[in-house]
């Protein structure tokens, strides 16, 4: 796919090189005015890129969220996924007449993201994560208000982009959210407040799980529709492909991953170890079905993620904080398992809104208010420190900060079209597959 910073026929690897030059010129020529909304009225036009369920689920969270907002562009891969996220807004009694897409503004194709940036003052970015550096760029060199799914990169290279991206959108003052939704959430939102209020006492140690069933499924080869390309089956079963997808590490587990680095205070772990393979047929996919990393910070904490995607084990999705006064838990999704034991006890008990609302509450008040929200620093963190895991468990290798920062290993081929041809990477195999 070539995404890049200029609608030219800039490489990925030429956009990811250049980055930071290009960052440095945008600084020199900003006109963006955060507080202006669409030809000088109150009415702010949206765009949806990626219109899948997640894509669909924002589009819906951002008219609610704003009576003023329409969603007037749409863009993705397949024509069917537009129509289907259409139908599905439509059918909300409540949000319905802000539904305002033309068939003019059903943009099909990997590049129809830029022609949707062009008629839009906020986009929604819902795509395979694997294409999201460059949707970033696109869109905050346009001088757009973002709000962007997890994760940002499937790779460094990609992680550097978006590091120049952050930069051009603090410099334009435009808003940038991230989909790290419990950071959102208000029960999760007060216990992390407590504990780095010092109510557990000096934070010891962390475990996270993220223990389920395979999110999406690689289908058998067997039910492929004849005559499509390799690419296009990949991008029909994105998840299962680590240039796409990251692995399950990087794009569902890395909400556990953003709670250790929550504890953490967003500070970058110094370096990982970590364990992991595939133990049922990938069916052509490529990424692992379980993952275990060990992270540790120079100040001596240590952090644990165990991530699993195997159907018939056990399920589960929680954190453990281990203090010197006491621990706090999060258990399940709901905010009753959220609790401090030991020196001083507390549960929470207070309100409990929808988190994704709630981002987008907050992302279009920013806005409105002229106080733009930008999540952009600690999405990087938590993002790379997901990708750095992987690496770990790709290679066997311990991976420090640094080294996950400089590496030069590209995931994302570089891809024009559906029909353009592609070859999978084997599935990595611990102390054969070298580190980039």
């Amino acid at each position: 796919m070539t995404d890049s910073a200029n609608p030219t026929n800039s490489s990925r690897r030429q956009f990811l090189k250049t980055g930071a030059t290009v960052a440095g010129t945008l600084g020199l020529n900003l006109t963006m005015n955060s507080g202006a909304f669409a030809a000088g009225s109150d009415q702010l036009k949206v765009g949806l890129v990626g219109c899948g369920g997640r894509g669909t689920g924002a589009a819906q969270q951002a008219l609610t969220a704003d009576s003023q907002v329409k969603l007037v562009a749409c863009a993705d891969a397949f024509p069917q996924q537009i129509d289907n996220a259409i139908g599905s807004l439509k059918a909300n009694k409540r949000i319905a007449e802000q539904v305002a897409v033309t068939d003019d503004y059903k943009f099909v194709g990997l590049e129809g993201y830029r022609k949707l940036i062009d008629v839009c003052d906020v986009v929604l970015l819902a795509s395979p994560p694997g294409f999201r550096p460059y949707h970033l760029r696109t869109a905050v060199e346009a001088g757009k208000h973002i709000f962007t799914e997890k994760p940002m990169a499937t790779d460094a290279p990609g992680i550097r982009s978006v590091i120049e991206s952050v930069k051009i959108a603090k410099e334009k003052k435009l808003a940038l959210v991230a989909g790290f939704c419990w950071r959102y959430d208000l029960p999760r939102r007060e216990l992390f407040k407590r504990i780095h209020g010092g109510e557990i006492g000096d934070v010891v140690a962390a475990y996270g799980t993220y223990l389920t069933s395979p999110v999406k499924p690689m289908p058998p080869a067997s039910t492929r529709p004849e005559g499509i390309s390799d690419f296009d089956w990949m991008l029909r079963n994105w998840y299962n492909f680590t240039w796409l997808s990251g692995d399950g590490l990087v794009e569902q587990a890395i909400h556990t991953v953003d709670w250790l680095q929550w504890v953490a205070k967003d500070a970058p772990p110094s370096k990982c170890v970590a364990v992991g393979g595939r133990q049922i047929p990938a069916h052509g996919g490529n990424i692992f079905d379980h993952i275990e990393v060990n992270y540790e910070w120079e100040s001596g904490l240590r952090c644990f993620i165990a991530q699993r995607q195997i159907s018939g084990c056990h399920s589960e999705n929680g954190l453990t904080v281990l203090g010197s006064k006491g621990t706090a838990r999060i258990t399940g999704f709901g905010k009753d398992g959220v609790s401090i034991t030991g020196t001083n006890p507390w549960k929470y008990e207070g309100p409990s809104p929808d988190m994704y609302q709630v981002e987008h509450d907050e992302f279009f008040d920013s806005i409105r208010t002229g106080k733009p929200i930008n999540d952009g620093d600690r999405m990087v963190t938590s993002t790379m420190a997901g990708i750095m895991g992987r690496m770990a468990g790709y290679t066997g290798k311990q991976v420090t900060w640094d080294m996950a920062m400089n590496s030069k290993e590209l995931l994302c081929p570089d891809l024009k079209s559906l029909s353009d041809e592609i070859k999978v990477a084997p599935i990595a195999q611990p102390g054969v597959t070298p580190f980039i």
